[in-house]
């Protein structure tokens, strides 16, 4: 078998596969093809406005002839300026994240900042390792959604010298800043809009239980454990990731216990749409027989049949707001927000799936 040498020349004395492959342009490359100085192709990209249109365009015009691609770590090493933001986001398979990245990006992008986004999986450890790989990127800020860091995670985002701004819930010691919603205060209301229906035996249905997950199940508690009702055989919940089909199949669970439940409180709308295809499976009638509340409020949950009743997160606002703080940070950094801790609540938007008793 033919193996490639360091000089390119194969065993067999022919090139190698290695030897053919386009070398990376450098600067070097750029400032020959252009006839110009490095430190001239350099400044053209970095500050276009700084050298004059025509030589502007000839080095555009070798940038793309070479497919060069500017080395940003050394830049950020000469200029301390990287014009990037990390984020680190649970999932992007959620629907609730495509909203909030959306947002970011809409305020980035327009300004020359490029967002790079990395995921955790849910995972604290890999929450931890997003966010080191992200700082040995040297952003000039980051946004992370939840406020449940390992205590190293915490620890390298208070030392990075850079706005952090923590969402998706409130927390009370921020890094930094924190925008976002109290998870809490949500599962209390939303179980609390049940209860003022007239709804007594109310099923909570929840998947993936992450920190966001189990503050809404605190909410549930203490609003139950306040109308003075248990809540032992009114849970189903499970680690797995949350589908539709797990909505159906976690209902199913409730309804093998003592019958009488009348509502069901589901942690996000892709169980709370499950909920509801089971029932109709069931002929269960909603709301006659069973009132259904999701949480989120998604963009299908106004288009069920019935619509599913839901809780509003401002998920889209977060994003905008963090994005937005950061912003002002990094372009007048004596001018930080007055607001560290920022409140942007939530509303149920009650739809069709629920009715007064």
């Amino acid at each position: 078998m033919a193996t490639d040498s360091p000089d390119g020349i194969d065993a067999d004395g022919g090139r190698s596969a290695a030897a053919d492959r386009p070398r990376r342009a450098t600067l070097a490359d750029v400032a020959s093809r252009a006839g110009v100085s490095a430190v001239t192709v350099s400044r053209a990209l970095r500050r276009p406005h700084l050298v004059s249109d025509t030589l502007r365009r000839r080095i555009e015009s070798a940038v793309g002839e070479l497919a060069y691609i500017p080395n940003q770590m050394a830049s950020a090493l000469a200029s301390a300026q990287t014009d990037t933001i990390g984020v680190v986001v649970p999932s992007l398979t959620n629907g609730v994240f495509a909203d909030y990245l959306r947002a970011i990006h809409d305020v980035f992008v327009p300004q020359g900042i490029q967002v790079l986004v990395l995921i955790t999986r849910y995972s604290p450890e890999e929450e931890e390792k997003a966010i080191a790989t992200l700082l040995g990127r040297h952003p000039e800020g980051m946004i992370v959604a939840g406020i449940d860091q390992t205590d190293h995670a915490r620890r390298l985002l208070e030392h990075a010298g850079i706005p952090v701004v923590q969402t998706m819930e409130m927390g009370d010691d921020p890094i930094d800043i924190n925008i976002g919603m109290s998870q809490v205060a949500a599962g209390y209301d939303a179980t609390r809009f049940l209860l003022g229906l007239g709804h007594r035996r109310i099923g909570l249905v929840e998947a993936r239980v992450d920190a966001r997950a189990r503050r809404r199940r605190e909410g549930y508690q203490r609003a139950m454990r306040e109308a003075g009702i248990d809540t032992a055989d009114l849970v189903a919940s499970t680690t797995l990731r949350s589908t539709v089909k797990l909505g159906g199949e976690l209902l199913e669970q409730l309804l093998a216990h003592p019958p009488g439940l009348d509502a069901v409180f589901c942690c996000n709308d892709d169980l709370a749409l499950g909920v509801l295809f089971a029932c109709q499976r069931h002929k269960i009638r909603v709301p006659d027989d069973l009132s259904i509340l999701g949480f989120n409020d998604l963009e299908f949950a106004g288009s069920a049949y019935p619509a599913l009743s839901s809780v509003a997160t401002p998920r889209h606002e977060m994003g905008k707001r963090a994005a937005e703080a950061i912003l002002q940070i990094i372009r007048a950094p004596k001018r930080r927000p007055a607001e560290t801790r920022i409140d942007l609540g939530f509303r149920i938007n009650e739809r069709e799936s629920t009715r007064r008793r």
